[in-house]
């Protein structure tokens, strides 16, 4: 169960939730057409190894990302959604934006798998244990641009925290919050907008996934069931059922130029299926949309 002070490491509570998303980016690459390949979420499935590494070999076909439903539907979601963000990047940098500020960075390795230009500076705040993870494992890689770890947890005093570790907001930066929103209760996520908007100078991008609420009896239904099984950390104990405004909605009242396309729409465009509706994969599809902006 969540608390207002919690923590994790990798392996634990909202952590874990990044070990699974880097699970289905590395069953991704394992395609003979992959949409986005990501070559070190497979290292780092394999530094936790166990169940972890027995998925990627095939020796685990009861791991819920093996299922055909869900599982499929996932790798999928997490495939298009790797791509959206990748191409992002890539029309910043090539915009000259040379501030790179990821939120909750858990396994985005970005800094270390993009071609940046010289003078790239890639901010990656997220929980201590995570961060010492991440660089414990990739030790042996040099990241592509100037990575600045910035330990702090977003619930706290991040604005500062990333002044601190020195980010310039008199420049253009880009921001991104993937599959963060949702771990975040509405004050929190109005928090981290209006701390965006505050730091981002003109010419500034930014790229959210956002989920709008499910319906509040179904959402306390998963809740319970959850529990009922003895797994108080799965994921509908992790997450929040709330939205403070879409982000589309919320930037451009701010006076940024912001564009949002659905998950579904956007499964569309790159040749994937989009889940059935009433099925298990089309309760999380159905509601994520992929948003991008650039303050004017």
């Amino acid at each position: 169960m969540r608390s207002d002070d919690d923590t994790w490491d990798i392996t634990t509570s909202v952590g874990s939730t990044a070990l699974f998303v880097a699970a289905a980016r590395a069953l991704e690459a394992q395609k003979p057409d992959p949409i986005a390949v990501d070559p070190f979420a497979e290292t780092f499935c394999r530094a936790v190894g166990g169940d972890w590494a027995d998925l990627l070999d095939g020796a685990a076909p009861d791991h819920p990302l093996r299922t055909d439903d869900f599982g499929a539907a996932f790798v999928d979601f997490q495939a298009v959604r790797t791509r959206y963000f990748d191409d992002y990047f890539r029309a910043v940098a090539d915009a000259g934006v040379r501030q790179i500020v990821l939120l909750a960075a858990g396994l985005d390795s970005r800094a270390y798998r993009l071609d940046w230009p010289g003078g790239t500076v890639v901010f990656e705040l997220d929980q201590p244990r995570v961060l010492e993870f991440k660089r414990q494992v990739l030790t042996a890689h040099n990241p592509r641009a100037e990575r600045r770890e910035v330990p702090v947890d977003l619930r706290d005093d991040w604005p500062q925290a990333l002044r601190a570790n020195g980010f310039d907001p008199n420049e253009p930066s880009a921001w991104i919050a993937e599959g963060l929103l949702i771990y975040l209760p509405a004050d929190a996520q109005r928090e981290l907008f209006t701390g965006i908007d505050s730091l981002a100078a003109a010419g500034s991008h930014a790229a959210v996934e956002e989920a709008a609420p499910m319906d509040a009896a179904a959402f306390e239904a998963k809740r319970e069931e959850e529990r009922s099984s003895g797994d108080e950390d799965a994921f509908f104990n992790l997450v929040y059922n709330q939205q403070h405004a879409p982000a589309a909605q919320w930037f451009g009242a701010r006076g940024w130029r912001a564009e949002a396309v659905t998950l579904e729409d956007w499964l569309r465009r790159n040749g994937r299926p989009v889940p059935e509706r009433g099925s298990e994969a089309a309760t999380m599809t159905g509601t994520i949309s992929l948003v991008s902006a650039v303050k004017a």
